[in-house]
């Protein structure tokens, strides 16, 4: 039987020399690893209340979408700056070479909401840091932290862990 990792593919050296990128874009195009995917995602959380979904640009959004669809919830899409129509409120994270802005309409979440944060991919943790802090502004609780991939060598875990962050990880790869 095939596992989530055995539907993700590896490309070498993208996006550039000694970088093994972990491509979930096979994983989402074959109907049963996409399905195992979901059905895994959300399993710890089952009977848990849940109020929204959450999804981090650009793959957490096609994740949290069936996610919520699944849970017939609503899905809150967190997207890098400028690209959300409405009024928004911001949150500024660190890149590798740099800083970067993400934003929600700031009338995305109640507060007293329950909240799963869904993505494909934890590496350092600035993205689902600053998705979990835009979220923790509005007064809405996050409940979990879901990927499909860990990186552990680069320790996102252990950032989202020390913000008091239950997170759950289908699979990882070692390295970067």
């Amino acid at each position: 039987m095939k596992t989530v990792q055995d539907y993700i593919r590896t490309i070498p050296d993208f996006p550039h020399e000694g970088i093994m990128f972990r491509d979930v874009t096979t994983l989402f195009s074959d109907p049963r690893g996409f399905r195992i995917a979901i059905d895994q995602l959300l399993h710890p959380y089952a009977g848990q209340p849940i109020d929204k979904v959450v999804g981090l640009e650009a793959r957490g959004f096609i994740l949290g979408g069936a996610i919520a669809h699944q849970l017939s919830l609503g899905f809150v899409p967190i997207r890098k700056k400028g690209k959300l129509p409405g009024k928004t409120i911001e949150q500024d994270y660190t890149l590798e070479y740099g800083t970067a802005t993400m934003e929600v309409h700031d009338d995305a979440l109640q507060p007293g909401e329950k909240v799963l944060l869904v993505d494909d991919l934890l590496a350092t943790g600035g993205t689902a840091e600053a998705g979990i802090k835009l979220i923790e502004r509005m007064g809405a609780e996050v409940i979990g932290c879901a990927f499909v991939i860990d990186l552990p060598d680069i320790g996102g875990r252990k950032k989202l862990e020390a913000l008091g962050m239950d997170v759950h990880a289908l699979c990882q790869f070692e390295g970067e």
